[in-house]
């Protein structure tokens, strides 16, 4: 077997359960929908327009979780090698990834109320947080080299390091800016989705 075809099967598994996750992470909030006239008091047409929030969640959290799906994959295209510390890491990248629809149902329900504000908070710092971990995971696979293929060069390396420390500082931005404007942290947020979009279509 050839060292690049033994490096593929060395990750293959620990792709395959993060893609099954981000898989069931980018429908759940579909469950969370329903037919609104069931309810009572509403008209199908009038409870459709009252549920635009959580289609808004839907979409924005579908967007951003394949977004993230997408760097993901991009971002194994450069690590060929796995171990238990790298194992945990990708675990716990996950664990912001599942939270994903939660904090984006969590906005939805309370834009117009007077929490907004906590609401935002809770979302941008989980980003935060995801992308503080997605930094750590990174930084320790390219560290020395140490879990990349040998044909991934320092420059490649360097290039991937700065456009993922964009996101904590945005992030952190985001949260930041949320006790004052919830609607300007979600539009931070939904740039910075922007960005990674792009990148993520300028894979290896």
């Amino acid at each position: 077997m050839s060292r690049e075809r033994f490096e593929e099967k060395e990750t293959a598994r620990l792709e395959a359960f993060s893609d099954g996750v981000f898989a069931i992470a980018i429908t759940l909030l579909v469950l969370e929908l329903g037919d609104p006239s069931l309810r009572g008091g509403v008209s199908l047409s009038q409870g459709l327009l009252d549920e635009w929030p959580s289609f808004f969640a839907l979409v924005t959290s579908f967007i951003t979780i394949l977004i993230m799906w997408m760097n993901h994959h991009n971002m194994f295209n450069y690590i060929r090698r796995t171990d238990r510390r790298l194992m945990l890491l990708n675990g716990l990248l996950l664990l912001f990834v599942t939270l994903t629809p939660f904090t984006t149902s969590l906005v939805a329900s309370h834009i117009r109320l007077g929490d907004a504000s906590v609401a935002v908070a809770v979302y941008a710092g989980t980003f935060f947080l995801l992308a503080i971990v997605w930094n750590g995971l990174w930084w320790y696979c390219s560290s020395g080299h140490r879990l990349l293929g040998k044909d991934v060069t320092e420059e490649q390396a360097r290039t991937i390091t700065r456009q993922y420390f964009a996101a904590p500082l945005s992030y952190g931005a985001a949260l930041v800016i949320a006790p004052f404007s919830g609607l300007a942290s979600v539009v931070v947020i939904l740039a910075v989705a922007g960005f990674f979009a792009i990148t993520a279509t300028i894979g290896k």
